[in-house]
């Protein structure tokens, strides 16, 4: 008797499993008619040479899309342009964020209207905030300008974004301004779960501020500092719309980022081959630098 229930029991469970995954089913499908078939098309369309202007002949041509931009110096330099506005914005945000967070950890005058304000430019759209600095950057009426006339740095106007390398720092830091915050806040936080009970034992053995600092604050935080990293980065890399607001890729392709290529090549062009073939080469970089992330995040740290 025992062994009848038990295997009804069995057989109620599993039809449960099976009607479980029949109502999870048009969720799952729709999702992959959403998701999953714009990637394998988008791959597929990466091996022939498509233009818009010509839907009906797409010829197959295997690799070429692949090895005309590794062929390129263009493509280079789209890579390299962002590696260096990857690497420069966010190891100044990591700097600053940190800096501001220890900053918020301080029983100061003021530190609360500093925690309640500090969220306002990562609240701001990427879009809002790059038109907001193209017009701070405005070489006839900007406020930059004005700013720096008034208290007598510069005497006349100048056009901050007429310069290529000039033009990728300054977007570099409106890019800063929107995105400190968060990384400052994801700090803030860890900070707040560190016991106060060990920088009053490290004081009480004779430890000074930067000691406490470097053996205490930044091992507890390197998780948090990780995480902060991996985020940043894989946002930085793919940066477009301040991009596009701000230079449109100019002046002479100088904030020209891998990504805007990418636009430019599937959706000026028209080339979709091209340009799906440029999106996979972008998400490999991608995924090498996820890897070496998560290889740091999930490597045991020793304190």
């Amino acid at each position: 008797m025992f062994h009848f229930f038990s295997r009804l029991l069995t057989v109620f469970k599993s039809r449960q499993t099976y009607f479980a995954y029949l109502l999870i089913l048009p969720s799952a499908a729709f999702i992959a008619g959403i998701v999953l078939y714009p990637i394998l098309y988008t791959f597929y369309l990466s091996f022939h040479k498509m233009y818009l202007t010509q839907p009906n002949q797409i010829p197959y041509i295997g690799l070429k899309n692949y090895i005309d931009f590794i062929n390129t110096s263009f493509f280079w330099n789209s890579i390299a342009r962002t590696f260096y506005f990857t690497i420069v914005s966010v190891g100044s945000e990591l700097l600053i964020g940190l800096g501001i967070a220890l900053l918020m950890r301080e029983k100061l005058i003021g530190i609360r209207f500093l925690k309640m304000f500090i969220i306002i430019p990562w609240a701001v759209p990427t879009v809002v905030n790059g038109i907001m600095w193209k017009w701070i950057y405005n070489a006839n009426y900007g406020a930059l300008n004005g700013f720096l006339k008034t208290i007598g740095i510069i005497t006349s106007y100048q056009p901050w974004l007429a310069r290529p390398f000039r033009a990728m720092n300054f977007v570099i830091i409106a890019d800063i301004w929107h995105c400190t915050p968060f990384v400052a806040l994801i700090l803030f936080a860890a900070l707040s779960t560190i016991p106060k009970s060990i920088y009053d034992s490290a004081k009480i053995d004779g430890a000074s501020a930067w000691q406490c600092f470097v053996r205490i604050t930044l091992p507890l935080l390197n998780h948090a500092i990780l995480v902060v990293i991996i985020i940043r980065t894989m946002e930085a890399f793919r940066v477009f719309d301040i991009i596009y607001v701000m230079t449109g890729g100019g002046p002479a392709n100088g904030t020209q980022v891998i990504t805007y290529y990418t636009y430019l090549e599937t959706f000026s062009y028209l080339h979709f081959g091209r340009g799906s073939a440029l999106s996979f080469l972008v998400s490999g970089f991608i995924l090498i630098m996820a890897l070496i992330y998560i290889k740091l995040l999930y490597r045991k740290i020793e304190y």
